[in-house]
């Protein structure tokens, strides 16, 4: 039995993603668990399909354990997007491989960038902050510091998949984890690509795609039948997610919040709170983003800021790592993986949320801030949920 650990979105899965799979696989997995994001994703977006949908189309794509990564953490910028992913991972006890995507597609090679990135950035703190005051984003400068002394590392950071591989392979390394790292080389369209390659495409081109009404786009040349049979019949219910359709909420919340309220946010500093602020009487979504957004605040994060504003994710939720594991979907491999975990995993694992809600105040907290996403998630949808559905939720066993 050979358990391997996957991180993703799958917003929505793609070709990509199953070639991801079918590589992890013929590594020597006979197992696969996934850590997902759940109703909005790190880009700061609300997901194209509900959690649970996802969830169980992954388990039917070939993962057999699906966990969800809580809200704060699906939330935040690739760092703690990462720790969060691997925390969970690691604490079930039971995963011997972590398998991720990444541009260079060598182990070695990402784990080295990590080790010269890691050197520069403790040595030349005061270059980095320099270049963040000429309004450049942290990546960008320290990119542009290592870029001096190790080009070859600056160049594997500078790509999203290698970025997140190298924070994936710093969480090992800071937990002590016995996880063996692998990875598999992103294949065809690169990352947010609009062009198909190969019969690859990002999952950026089909949410494009899905969300602009398309027609005559042909889901089945990119993803599988499944999925496109499944994000079809999302779109005949209403029920494709949107981040646009929460404009007037997010408004209406800016409006009604205090500089002091969006400075306890998470990954707000130097300042935004103000940039943030000053911007609340914008009169329109698109508007507000762009008087925000500057070379040195990406749009994503401004998105993600503003989410966790709606949701109330503050500065504080984020001092603690995850507390427990919630079950979104799983088959009877994934009843093995859960077996193995028994008596190993440091933290909770449950399909139900009122009862790991119900372990400690702590726990209390993630779940409320969980259930709380899901309730604005439903705002995102052309035919709105009722409210309180993630307590509800029903997690059963996948049959093959």
């Amino acid at each position: 039995m050979k358990v391997s650990g996957i991180v993703c979105e799958y917003n929505p899965f793609h070709s990509g993603h199953l070639y991801h799979i079918q590589q992890t696989r013929k590594n020597g997995a006979t197992h696969i668990v996934s850590v997902m994001s759940g109703s909005f994703v790190q880009r700061g977006d609300a997901a194209v399909m509900d959690k649970i949908k996802r969830a169980r189309l992954a388990v039917k794509s070939g993962v057999d354990l699906v966990i969800e990564l809580p809200v704060q953490y699906s939330l935040s910028p690739a760092e703690s997007f990462a720790s969060g992913a691997v925390w969970l991972l690691n604490s079930l006890g039971a995963v011997d491989e972590l398998s991720f995507g990444s541009e260079c597609g060598d182990v070695r090679t990402l784990v080295d960038a990590l080790e010269k990135t890691d050197e520069v950035a403790a040595r030349k703190k005061a270059d980095i902050l320099d270049i963040m005051e000429k309004g450049y984003t942290y990546p960008r400068a320290l990119s542009s510091v290592v870029s001096g002394e190790y080009p070859r590392a600056a160049e594997i950071i500078s790509e999203p998949n290698n970025t997140l591989a190298v924070e994936y392979l710093r969480a090992m390394k800071r937990m002590k984890s016995k996880m063996i790292p692998f990875t598999v080389m992103r294949s065809g369209a690169p990352h947010d690509s609009k062009e198909a390659d190969k019969g690859f495409v990002s999952a950026s081109f089909i949410r494009e795609k899905i969300l602009s009404g398309t027609k005559n786009f042909s889901l089945n040349d990119y993803t599988t039948p499944l999925w496109a049979d499944a994000i079809r019949e999302a779109e005949r219910n209403g029920s494709i997610g949107s981040f646009e359709r929460l404009e007037r909420v997010l408004l209406y919340r800016l409006r009604m919040a205090s500089p002091d309220e969006i400075a306890e946010l998470f990954d707000v500093g130097q300042g935004l709170e103000n940039r943030i602020y000053n911007a609340r009487m914008s009169g329109s979504l698109e508007e507000l983003l762009f008087s925000v957004k500057t070379k040195r605040y990406t749009m994503a994060r401004i998105k993600r800021i503003l989410l966790s504003l709606l949701i109330g994710i503050k500065r504080s939720d984020m001092a603690y790592m995850p507390q427990y594991g919630r079950i979104l979907a799983f088959n009877e491999r994934g009843t093995e993986i859960l077996a193995r975990a028994k008596g190993k995993a440091s933290i909770p694992y449950s399909p139900s949320l009122a009862a790991l809600a119900r372990k400690n105040n702590v726990t209390k907290r993630f779940a409320e801030l969980e259930s709380r996403a899901s309730d604005i998630y439903g705002l995102s949808l052309e035919k709105i949920t009722s409210s309180d559905e993630d307590f509800r939720a029903k997690i059963m066993l996948d049959l093959e």
